[in-house]
Parts: structure tokens; C-alpha cells; sequence
């Protein structure tokens, strides 16, 4: 007891070694991983079997957390998590735009984490708790129960480069289709090697599709 008071009295520079703020900043911090991680992993990856955005999410989550929390103090609460709102909202990778269902997540991610972490004492935690509940609820409900076609992806490397053109993209779903036997919903185009004459073809289809 008495070394715990010495640790709490100890600064360094004028700013506490330690203080029982880290225990509220631990909990929340699990509190919020296990909340996101379920979203990413059970969800999102269960969903579009897609590992690219695992790691950003998490990370994304993990670092927007603790930046709200250790800025909490400062008094531009509100604005500074809808400055956060507004730089992640309009992120666009240059070699990959994000896709709108993965930027959903990355909005459903930032949001929690912003909540989770600017949630001050005048929210209960049972408030905090069910409205993070609300959204994994919601998110479950779209994703398992009523979305039940699932869209899944693959990547192609596809060496008829004169149908990539945008004029004879059904003479190339068409040819997809008879040569993978999936039901295609859609295709992007996402790299050409004039040199090699191949292109990079990510197609779309519906899991309950697949015959």
C-alpha cells in the first residue's frame, strides 16, 4: 500500500508516472478490441473472406482509441472526433480504392472506437455497453440473417486482353462464367500487363450461387 502511494505521488517533468486513470484506460481499451475484433473477424472476414483489411481495422481501431482517450482533456470533444470522421471518411488508398462495404467497416470501426473512448461519466457503462451492442447487433443481423447471398471475390489472372475493353465486358463475364462455372455478378479490372498481355480481373459472386 504504502509503495502504491509512492508510485502515484512520482512525476516526471510535472506529469504523473502513474495515476488510476490506467486501469479505466485498460479496460476500455479490452472493452472495445473484443468488440471490434468480433465485428472484423466473425463478420466482416466471415463474410467476404477478404484478409486485406484485417490488419487495418484493428490497427485503425486500436490507434484512434487511444488517441481519443489520451486527448479526452482536451476541450474539442466533439469536434475533434468529427474531424477524425472526416479524414478517415474520405481515405482512398492510391494503388486500391476501398470498396464501399469495406468502407462501411472502416466507418463502423472509427465509431466504436470513438465512442468507447470519449464516453465520459455521464454515460453509464450499461449506455456504453448496449450501444456498442446495438451496432454488433445490427451489423449480425445484416451480414447472417437478412443479406443472405454473400458476395465473395477472387482474384484472376486473365489472359484474353481484348475483352478488358468496357464494349465487350459481357463477352468477358460470359467467358468467366463458362470457364469457372460461378454465377458472376460483377468484375473490376484491376491491373494490365500490356507486356505480358494479361490483365489482373477480381471477379464477384454469391456463395449460395455456387453450384
Amino acid at each position: 500500500m504504502y509503495l502504491t502511494e509512492i508510485i502515484l505521488n512520482i512525476q516526471i517533468f510535472g506529469t504523473d508516472l502513474f495515476n488510476k486513470d490506467f486501469y479505466e484506460l485498460l479496460f476500455r481499451m479490452i472493452f472495445n478490441l473484443l468488440i471490434v475484433s468480433y465485428i472484423v473477424r466473425y463478420l466482416y472476414f466471415n463474410s467476404t473472406k477478404n484478409k486485406d483489411y484485417l490488419f487495418t481495422y484493428l490497427m485503425i481501431s486500436l490507434t484512434v482509441f487511444l488517441l481519443c482517450f489520451l486527448l479526452e482533456n482536451v476541450k474539442l470533444q466533439l469536434g475533434f472526433a468529427l474531424g477524425l470522421f472526416a479524414i478517415f471518411g474520405i481515405i482512398r488508398y492510391r494503388t486500391d480504392p476501398i470498396p464501399i462495404k469495406e468502407m462501411t467497416y472502416l466507418f463502423i470501426v472509427i465509431g466504436i472506437s470513438i465512442m468507447n473512448a470519449l464516453a465520459n461519466k455521464k454515460i453509464s457503462y450499461f449506455e456504453l455497453l448496449f450501444a456498442n451492442l446495438s451496432i454488433l447487433t445490427l451489423t449480425y443481423v445484416l451480414e447472417r440473417i437478412w443479406l443472405l447471398k454473400r458476395e465473395s471475390r477472387k482474384n484472376i489472372t486473365y489472359e484474353k486482353i481484348e475483352l478488358i475493353v468496357p464494349e465487350k465486358r459481357k463477352e468477358l463475364i460470359a467467358d468467366l462464367v463458362n470457364r469457372t462455372g460461378l454465377d458472376i455478378n460483377r468484375v473490376e479490372i484491376r491491373r494490365i500487363d500490356f507486356l505480358n498481355d494479361t490483365a489482373q480481373i477480381r471477379i464477384f459472386y454469391f456463395e449460395n450461387e455456387i453450384p
